[in-house]
């Protein structure tokens, strides 16, 4: 009789909960901005200044929180000073060093640009504040050209924002899981998920009742849902079929363990969920759809960082993940959203409300007369 020992060893993950916060937020951020593009620049749904407006103060809130995340995630933040002193230019994390200033950056001065009227507006006005919205604006005059100059620049850093956040995973190919180019394409799709989730949150919380920025929303929410699930079969039918090496390495190193089943139907479920309620629109549901829209974000990025970890380059079985409850796990999750609604507060107070929505535009959730 032989006895065969096999030994495994535990490791701990590497990308701890802050980066699964910055790519939540820096997703949800640029597709707001890109959300908001068609209201302000492009001058289509003018009768709705809500959307765009809601858009712009999620495309903030995020991107000005995301770095926070991120530099907590290098557990020192001399550390990415690095990136610039001694640049690797050949690593999509050191490119990304510098995409993050160039869009945050750019996303301020657009949104400076496309709010001018407003603080003039605001700043023509009596009240103790109007002395700071009239230095805010530097004059009352439309500046167009200005707004479509400023929202370019923003535009090109998006998209390599987008591009850069998933490339950076997806040449880890000893992880057979991320080494696949579905997922810069799934990050990108479920960004705009979260998007519109947050449009409708804001909306709800603020109480606007806007129904066109309500259908706007649920218009690119539905969408983005489609384009998830079209990402997800397409990958899962190319492993499944042996169609890729790599692609089939990945099913195999996850089909055989009930937790990641359990993730795949609870995930398949979250996603076809909004999808359900936005064709069928019930009334007074926006809430849900947004916190729905949220979650699908938000799992997608827990699932592949935090879950990608737990499956060994060799060996068999999973690696134990427990969420600490210190900075590094709940604590932390905790601070960033505590920020987050600091920053989403003083917008919000600071940013002119809208025009007053129309009356006439029907509601994505809402059955149609």
């Amino acid at each position: 009789m032989s006895v065969l020992e096999v030994v495994n060893v535990s490791r701990e993950v590497s990308w701890l909960p802050w980066a699964v916060q910055y790519f939540f937020l820096i997703g949800i951020s640029v597709a707001c901005f890109v959300m908001s593009l068609p209201g302000y620049v492009f001058g289509r749904n003018a009768g709705s200044g809500s959307f765009a407006r809601l858009a712009l103060i999620g495309a903030l809130a995020c991107g000005l929180v995301a770095p926070v995340a991120l530099l907590a995630d290098l557990h020192q933040p001399g550390r990415f000073w690095r990136f610039y002193a001694h640049p690797n230019l050949s690593s999509w994390m050191a490119w990304g060093s510098f995409f993050i200033p160039a869009y945050v950056g750019g996303l301020l001065a657009y949104a400076w640009s496309v709010l001018r009227p407003d603080f003039a507006a605001v700043g023509r006005a009596p009240g103790a504040m109007a002395a700071l919205y009239r230095v805010i604006a530097c004059g009352d005059r439309p500046s167009p050209r200005l707004v479509r100059v400023l929202a370019a620049w923003t535009a090109v850093f998006a998209v390599l924002m987008l591009l850069y956040t998933g490339m950076e995973v997806m040449v880890v190919r000893a992880r057979p899981l991320w080494n696949t180019p579905f997922l810069p394409l799934q990050f990108a799709a479920t960004a705009f998920v979260g998007a519109g989730g947050l449009v409708l949150l804001l909306q709800t919380v603020l109480r606007i009742p806007d129904a066109r920025a309500e259908h706007t929303a649920g218009r690119w929410m539905l969408v983005a849902l489609l384009a998830t699930v079209v990402l997800g079969t397409a990958w899962f039918l190319t492993g499944a079929f042996g169609l890729d090496r790599s692609h089939s390495q990945a099913l195999a190193s996850v089909s055989h363990h009930e937790a990641w089943k359990f993730t795949a139907l609870w995930l398949g479920a979250a996603t076809l969920l909004p999808i359900a309620l936005l064709w069928f629109r019930p009334i007074g549901l926006g809430w849900l759809v947004g916190l729905l829209g949220l979650h699908v974000a938000w799992m997608l990025r827990w699932t592949v960082f935090i879950g990608g970890q737990t499956i060994p380059k060799t060996g068999a079985g999973l690696y134990a993940y427990h969420l600490p409850l210190g900075h590094d796990g709940l604590l932390g999750i905790a601070g960033t959203l505590g920020l987050w609604l600091f920053v989403a507060i003083v917008l919000t107070t600071l940013i002119p409300a809208p025009p007053a929505p129309s009356s006439h535009a029907p509601s994505a959730l809402r059955p149609a007369a």
